[in-house]
């Protein structure tokens, strides 16, 4: 299962407002300079429509972000599913 567009928008959205200035993913807010931001205008409806190009970006910054914190998508809905996941797999290991 896959995480919808609109989740990752939201996911990325909160993770952007919440954790922005976190040093551990500063390479990852750095590269997603563009991405996160209009993830957060989808999320909150600024932008209503959107295209291939805008969703390319939200893609991308999503599957990065989840090969950052070396997760898999299990379709989410939301960031603190994605962030219990990454604990408990840090537990784990």
């Amino acid at each position: 299962m896959e995480t919808t567009f609109s989740n990752k928008c939201n996911i990325l959205s909160e993770l952007w407002i919440k954790y922005r200035n976190e040093e551990k993913l500063a390479d990852f807010f750095d590269y997603n300079d563009i991405s996160l931001p209009l993830a957060f205008m989808i999320s909150e409806g600024v932008i209503t429509e959107h295209n291939v190009i805008i969703e390319g970006f939200i893609e991308e910054a999503f599957i990065v972000f989840l090969a950052a914190i070396k997760i898999e998508d299990q379709g989410f809905d939301n960031l603190d599913e994605v962030l219990v996941e990454y604990l408990e797999d840090d537990f784990d290991n």
